[in-house]
Formats: structure tokens, sequence, C-alpha cells
């Protein structure tokens, strides 16, 4: 399974983003999927999850009530909507799949497949 994230760029404070992730090579309809992103200089930092079965969402404090992550399993596909954005939310966003289920969804080394990063940069 390959991932490929895009949607990232340059806005200002406030305004909103909508990133996605597309899997290629396979499907991850049962997947946990998770968003991580990464400042430069600071280690990769959880975002959000939504379980295998999509009924679940989770989420980092600093971005609870501004984000909100979907999918669609049919496009094959899932969503980070960012909105009321703040300049500490610069940083590349990664999206994340992993093939079994686990509680422990803000922990990189539980995902199996990664996308290659999407820049987003928040101007104040």
């Amino acid at each position: 399974v390959q991932l490929q994230a895009s949607g990232g760029g340059l806005v200002q404070a406030g305004d909103s983003l909508r990133l996605s992730c597309v899997a290629s090579g396979g499907t991850f309809s049962t997947y946990d999927l998770a968003w991580f992103r990464q400042a430069p200089g600071l280690e990769r930092e959880f975002v959000a999850a939504i379980s295998g079965s999509g009924g679940s969402t989770y989420y980092a404090d600093s971005v609870k009530g501004r984000f909100a992550t979907s999918r669609d399993i049919a496009k094959n596909a899932v969503y980070l909507q960012m909105n009321s954005l703040k300049p500490e939310d610069t940083a590349v966003y990664y999206c994340a799949a992993d093939r079994h289920y686990s509680t422990k969804y803000y922990l990189t080394s539980r995902y199996d497949y990664w996308g290659q990063g999407t820049q987003v940069t928040v101007s104040s």
C-alpha cells in the first residue's frame, strides 16, 4: 500500500485547509488511519486518528475543536479538515495506516505505511 498526501499550502492564520491522503496498491478500508506532523527541529507528533471502522476519532489536545478527520472507503481516502489555523500548526503533515487495531493511535511506531508528507505553512 502506498499513501499519497496532498492539500498543503501557505495560508494565513484563521484560514482553513483540507488535506487528503489516498491509498494505492491496495485498500485500507479496515486500517486504522492517522495524521502526524513534524515541525523543523521537533519530533513527529500525533494530530488525529480514525479507527478502522470509522466509528471513532481521536485528536491531539492542540487541535481538538479545530481539526476533523474522516474517511471515504469508496475512494480509499482519508481527510484532515483544518480550520482556524494558527502559526504553530506549521509543519509537514503525514498520513499513516496500520493494518492492525490498537488503542495506541498516537504511537508513530505502530503504523505500517506512511505518506510522503505535505507542507502546511500558516503565516501570522
